[in-house]
């Protein structure tokens, strides 16, 4: 067990000194990037099939008949801040903001029960109080609302 020991040279060849080398070796830390990115595409399709759910397929159901023509409660604004100055239609003619609960509650008593739903229309002006308000008295007299947010054609 010897130990060989340069004379003179303090262990390097010559006496010629090497360049400190600047660069950052970045292989090591690709190849630790590129199996995260393997672990994390073969655990990401386990993590959204962990729960089994049964989901159900649609069917074309049977249209509803109706007696009655469909109900259409359509909102303006004509001005002002928010719950100030809207006008009402139900269907072509106009009501008061007053008398709106009371017209929609007897339109509902006289439609059947499968008959319930109303297309709610808003003006792009109107508030989302006036709105919401709006919805709430439907669903009290007991109506289904339908938001219809595409124009029609032609208007």
């Amino acid at each position: 067990m010897g130990m060989n020991v340069a004379a003179g040279g303090g262990g390097r060849r010559g006496s010629r000194k090497r360049p400190v080398m600047a660069e950052i070796n970045v292989t090591p830390m690709v190849d630790v990037m590129l199996v995260l990115l393997i672990i994390f595409m073969v655990a990401a399709p386990l993590l959204t099939t962990s729960i089994d759910i049964d989901l159900p397929t649609a069917r074309g159901g049977a249209q509803i008949q109706s007696n009655s023509p469909p109900l259409t409660l359509s909102v303006k604004r004509t001005g002002g801040a928010c719950n100030s100055q809207v006008e009402m239609y139900v269907g072509d003619s106009a009501v008061p903001a007053a008398e709106l609960d009371a017209k929609i509650k007897a339109i509902r008593a006289t439609r059947s029960d499968t008959d319930n739903v109303i297309y709610l229309r808003g003006d792009k002006d109107v508030c989302y109080t006036d709105m919401m308000k709006l919805l709430g008295q439907i669903k009290a007299a007991g109506f289904k609302p339908n938001i219809v947010i595409l124009p029609e054609q032609g208007s």
